[in-house]
Parts: C-alpha cells; sequence; structure tokens
C-alpha cells in the first residue's frame, strides 16, 4: 500500500480539489458513530460535529448515535436499508471500515455509498500497559517471534483487520514467517478504548491501534507507546518513537473522513463536501486534530470517492497475501 509521508500529505492538503458552489447549506441532524463510545468513529462524530456547530456550518447541534456491531457493518446495513436517502446523515469512516468492506464482511462494496471526504489521518501504535514487562519494540518482536502466541494483541478489527494487518506487517518486517504469523494470538474490541481497558486489566498484552482513538490513555499514563507507524515522531506525543528508527519500515495511516446514504442528491452531496472542506481550512479545525495526534489532510467529493474505491482494491491485495480472502 502506498504510504502517505508527511511531504504528500502536505502536497494533498494544498491540492484539494475546489468543488462548485451549487450545494445547499449541510443541515445537521445526526452523526452516526459505527461503535461504542470513546473510540476512534465516536471521536470523529463528537469532534467534527461540536465545531460545525462552533463554526456556524450547521444550522443546529448535531445529534451523535452510537450504533456498534460488526466494526460498522451493522451502521452500513442500516443506512443502505433505511435511510440511503436521509440528507441529513453524516456517517463515520475510516481505512478500518474499508478494509472490512475489502474482505467482504459488509453487506456490499464502496460503490453504495457516497464518500464525503476525509480530514485528517490517525497514526496507528503499538502500546503496552504501564506495567508491562516488555519495554521496547525489539523485545515484543523477539518474544512473539519465540513463541507466536505467548502475548495476546488486540484491537478495534477483527483478524485480518486494519488493526491486524499493522501488527503483521511489524512481524514480517522483523523476519517472522507466514506460518508464525498465523501463531499469534488476536482479540477483537469494539473500538481501541474498551481495548485498551481490557490490557490495563491484564487481560491481554498489547494493542493495535490508532493513537487518536486512545490519546486520552498516554497523556494519563496508563499505557506506553513501543512504536509510532508514521514516517515522523507525532508533534503531540514526541517522546513515542516511531518503527522506522527502530529499523522496521512501516507505517500505518487510519484517514478518518465521512459517508453518506448512496441515494443523497447530487445538491445535498455537495452541500457536504463543501462544508466538510470549510471546516477543514479552518484554524480550530489544524488545532483540534493536532492536539489529538492526527495529521490533517483533505480529499473531498469525486476525489475522495475515487481513492476510497482504490483503497479497497489495495485493502483486497493485502488481505490475499495473507490469506484472509482467496
Amino acid at each position: 500500500m502506498k504510504r502517505l509521508t508527511g511531504t504528500t500529505l502536505r502536497i494533498a492538503g494544498a491540492m484539494a480539489i475546489v468543488v462548485s458552489l451549487s450545494g445547499v447549506q449541510a443541515k445537521a441532524a445526526e452523526c452516526l458513530a459505527p461503535a461504542d463510545p470513546g473510540g476512534g468513529w465516536d471521536f470523529t462524530c463528537r469532534t467534527v460535529g461540536k465545531l460545525l456547530l462552533d463554526l456556524d456550518l450547521v444550522d443546529a447541534p448535531v445529534q451523535v448515535t452510537n450504533m456498534p456491531g460488526g466494526v460498522g457493518a451493522v451502521a452500513y446495513a442500516h443506512v443502505i436499508a433505511d435511510r440511503a436517502d436521509q440528507e441529513d446523515l453524516l456517517v463515520a469512516a475510516s481505512t478500518v471500515g474499508v478494509t472490512q468492506i475489502a474482505q467482504g464482511k459488509y453487506p456490499a462494496d464502496t460503490d453504495v455509498m457516497r464518500w464525503i471526504g476525509m480530514l485528517a489521518t490517525d497514526v496507528g501504535v503499538i502500546a503496552v500497559a504501564k506495567d508491562s514487562p516488555i519495554q521496547t519494540l525489539d523485545e515484543l518482536l523477539a518474544e512473539i517471534k519465540e513463541n507466536p502466541g505467548s502475548i495476546a494483541a488486540a484491537g478495534s478489527s477483527g483478524v485480518g483487520g486494519w488493526d491486524h494487518i499493522r501488527l503483521l506487517m511489524l512481524a514480517r518486517a522483523a523476519g517472522m514467517d507466514a506460518e508464525a504469523q498465523r501463531g499469534l494470538r488476536w482479540v477483537q474490541f469494539d473500538g481501541g478504548g474498551p481495548a485498551v481497558t481490557q490490557m490495563m486489566g491484564g487481560h491481554v498484552g498489547l494493542v493495535s491501534t490508532d493513537l487518536g482513538e486512545i490519546a486520552g490513555f498516554v497523556e494519563s499514563g496508563d499505557i506506553r507507546l513501543l512504536a509510532v507507524l508514521s514516517d515522523e515522531r507525532v508533534p503531540a506525543f514526541p517522546d513515542a518513537p516511531t518503527a522506522i528508527e527502530q529499523g522496521l519500515d512501516v507505517t500505518g495511516l487510519n484517514w478518518r473522513g465521512f459517508y453518506t446514504g448512496g441515494d443523497v442528491s447530487d445538491e445535498a452531496y455537495t452541500g457536504w463536501v463543501e462544508t466538510m472542506q470549510k471546516l477543514y481550512e479552518s484554524p480550530e479545525w489544524e488545532k483540534t486534530a493536532t492536539a489529538s495526534g492526527l495529521i490533517p489532510v483533505w480529499r473531498g467529493g469525486e476525489e475522495f470517492e475515487s481513492y476510497v474505491t482504490e483503497q479497497a482494491e489495495e485493502m483486497r491485495a493485502i488481505s490475499r497475501d495473507i490469506g484472509v480472502i482467496q
């Protein structure tokens, strides 16, 4: 999969498409977060929803509804069946969901929705509890290479999901063969927050997830980051080393954005694209995103829809390589 470097992200932001001004003003009634409170999709809905109102980009408070299940599949099915033409509905989305779609775990492909835009990318991290005997990424990888089943790993996706794939990418880079990788123990939770909570309780030994989902646990000192899966250290957490600087050429970025129903009118869809681009261009969004460990980047409208389609194809290729799909 193509790596988004810091330079690439800045270029992407600078070259963001200019949409026509034919759309209507967005009137947000609801943002659907396809997971329990505390996860990345919940963060996306609540943070963006508040800013939309604060910046007068919508004419009423944004209601956030949590609909967990199937790593976003339940919400996806709900929109297809009941709300495909609801013009005041946003649904939080990310690389995690697109990975599930690519592996056939959602009820339909990406083309049944209208993909509004991405506002930022979240950075993948490998974390352990503060009292874990494992102090470095090298120690972790040495342990699981010697005994793949010795440590239970967790994240917000299932086997073959994006959180799992990122851990496998590290294991591969460290020289772990495919057969040994299949021996890794993986536990799925509905969000990075619940995964960290279980790790703090001693039920799992490490978490592979997005920094934005667990930033509060890092700030409180309850967990330690062994590796950040980006090209450079994240400004909000400068003490956390990258995997690259530890000798493993692995990155794992997870974009944050929105889709809406596939039958929403062109006018309403364009209005949402324009609204989100205005939010992205605000100083308030840059401050909020960077403080949460996100890297601001904009892709919207047709450009974003093409990007999602291409990413799904890339995820299918990766999934075939690791034997998750045929």
